[in-house]
């Protein structure tokens, strides 16, 4: 009773273990079978007892019989514990076994469901590969699809190169120079730059390991946009930006490296176009996808920086450009180690940046070091040196230091003569030594040359040099010696730079074309003077005679020697043909 609880309805609960009731049971046992076997002995000592005195004829004999008679029932009610408690140690060894049996059916549950959730995942990997390898087959086959129309239209595009849509190639669009076209007054390098000039810098390999590589499925598609952009179809090259675009977000994501590839690339066609809104909404949302994908330390976060930079720059917003810049140059000196090539490019975009705001301090500093990364790893024929120290000298031209400026003209100018034409001497001496001759001449009386460009003006044509950088060269330096009052000096650079330019286009044409598809008349027998001279590729010139009565003689003269050559009869002396009355007459 001490081990039991009495509940509200008056029950008796036990709240022992189990293991303390079957104890407890069985010590009750033991007593009841003590007091069995001393009720026992009472019994049989009362049952003797009753015997004597029956035997005696005793009058306590009804006394003696109900004692045993209590006594039998006391047995009767020991027996029945005893059972009872039997019973209790029975069911108890049974409920154990079945506890035992309950436990291991649930480890086998647990068992059973860890193989159903290992199942599970291995089935949800399968899916997933399953699902994986679908959406690669669908690629495979819009690409295949995409590269079948490319082969379609390619007979009926005659303007479209062959090299370089298979090439690997790097996104060195990351890199366009800020100076790579177009100058400003002052010899200094624009942002401003001619259309598709980013485009063609796209398309060029990069010598280096840190640009953002174009993925394998975007390169054909790539070369094609900057084939069309360069070429100046953007009703082509657009839509098909577009149409990539939207396939790659229907198969990849918004949020893909891919998608801002051809953000980039989409954006880049638009600034051509000078849709700068447009340009600079693409940027800043290839921008976003790039540093959440890549990390905003990846070289193509740098690479949209700066082209985010570049746009900035076109539309004079130069304050919001900068910051831009600064950040892709840590970007790519973090990257790429702080003398790469590269880094130098940034470094020049930054200080035309700060020229463009009057930070000269930051300018020479900016110009100076990159100056110093493209000698150190590039060498000093580098173009890219040249074009630096040409920046560098409209730089201190700004300043009026006009000493350093002239110094790295002559030194641009120098380098190029000496590439092709060797070592400079007495007999072989760059362009500004004989400008420097003929502003002597005029003061000591000397005739200058009658024929300069014979002799040193034609170097520019064979030099394997930048020819826009030389030229750019050729005309700051005139600038500078019209400015120190040397005008013989600065007219000689001037006229050979514009001598130069036109060197191109009519080296193009081999002489013998040119000699086939020109006819020329320069003088006729009483010497009038005519000149008409007219090619075939549109180049030609045509001078006014004296008079328009000398350009009408000069007509029926030649229209009477062709017909005479069509007749095949004498020339006359004078001839009597008579004037055309219309037009047609003429023709």
């Amino acid at each position: 009773e001490s081990g039991s609880l009495v509940t509200s309805d008056g029950d008796q609960q036990d709240n022992r273990p189990p293991d303390g009731i079957v104890t407890s049971t069985r010590a009750v046992m033991q007593g009841l079978e003590q007091l069995k076997n001393e009720h026992n002995s009472i019994l049989h000592s009362l049952l003797a007892t009753l015997n004597a005195i029956r035997r005696e004829k005793d009058e306590d004999v009804n006394l003696v019989e109900e004692k045993s008679n209590i006594i039998k029932k006391s047995l009767e009610m020991i027996e029945l514990g005893l059972g009872e408690a039997e019973m209790m140690v029975s069911l108890s060894c049974h409920l154990n076994t079945m506890e035992s049996e309950k436990q291991r059916a649930k480890a086998l549950i647990r068992r059973l469901c860890q193989e159903n959730a290992w199942l599970r995942d291995e089935l949800a990997n399968t899916q997933n590969k399953l699902q994986m390898s679908e959406q690669k087959v669908v690629q495979l086959e819009e690409e295949k699809n995409h590269l079948e129309f490319l082969k379609s239209i390619r007979k009926f595009d005659e303007d479209l190169p062959d090299q370089g849509l298979g090439n690997t190639t790097k996104e060195t669009s990351s890199m366009e120079d800020l100076f790579s076209s177009g100058t400003n007054g002052d010899g200094s390098t624009s942002i401003g730059s001619a259309p598709s000039s980013s485009l063609n810098q796209i398309n060029s390999n990069s010598v280096a390991s840190g640009g953002y590589e174009i993925p394998a499925r975007l390169r054909t598609l790539h070369n094609l946009v900057i084939q069309y952009a360069s070429q100046g179809r953007y009703e082509v090259a657009v839509p098909l930006c577009k149409q990539a675009l939207e396939d790659l977000e229907k198969t990849s994501g918004h949020d893909h490296p891919d998608v801002a590839t051809m953000l980039n690339i989409l954006a880049l066609v638009y600034r051509d176009q000078n849709k700068f809104k447009e340009a600079g909404n693409l940027l800043n949302d290839a921008l976003a996808i790039r540093e959440k994908t890549l990390g905003p330390d990846h070289p193509a976060v740098a690479a949209t920086l700066n082209n985010l930079a570049v746009l900035y720059g076109k539309r004079g917003k130069y304050k919001e450009a900068e910051p831009l810049c600064k950040r892709a140059l840590e970007i790519r000196e973090k990257v790429l180690g702080g003398d790469h090539p590269d880094v130098a490019k940034q470094l020049n975009n930054l200080a035309l940046l700060c020229q463009n705001q009057s930070k000269y301090e930051e300018v020479e500093k900016y110009y100076q070091r990159a100056l110093q990364i493209y000698e150190t790893n590039l060498g000093p024929d580098d173009p890219n040196v040249a074009k630096t120290k040409n920046n560098l000298a409209s730089a201190y031209m700004k300043q009026g230091k006009f000493k350093q400026a002239e110094t790295l003209y002559k030194q641009v100018l120098t380098q190029a003569h000496e590439k092709d034409f060797g070592s400079i001497d007495e007999k072989n001496k760059p362009i500004w030594m004989h400008a420097e001759e003929r502003e002597a001449s005029v003061y000591t009386g000397q005739s200058k040359d009658s024929a300069p460009y014979g002799e040193y003006g034609g170097w520019y044509k064979a030099a394997k040099v930048d020819s826009p950088t030389v030229t750019t060269t050729l005309k700051n330096l005139g600038a500078l010696y019209r400015r120190q009052g040397k005008y013989e000096a600065a007219q000689t650079l001037e006229n050979c730079a514009s001598r130069t330019g036109r060197q191109p286009s009519q080296s193009a044409t081999p002489t013998g074309e040119r000699a086939k598809d020109k006819a020329q008349f320069t003088k006729n027998k009483e010497g009038d003077e005519v000149r008409v001279e007219w090619s075939g590729d549109g180049s030609g010139t045509l001078r006014r005679s004296g008079s328009f009565h000398r350009l009408r003689a000069s007509l029926k003269r030649s229209s009477a020697k062709l017909v005479s050559k069509f007749t095949g009869a004498p020339e006359a002396t004078s001839s009597n043909m008579k004037r055309a009355t219309s037009l047609g007459v003429l023709n």
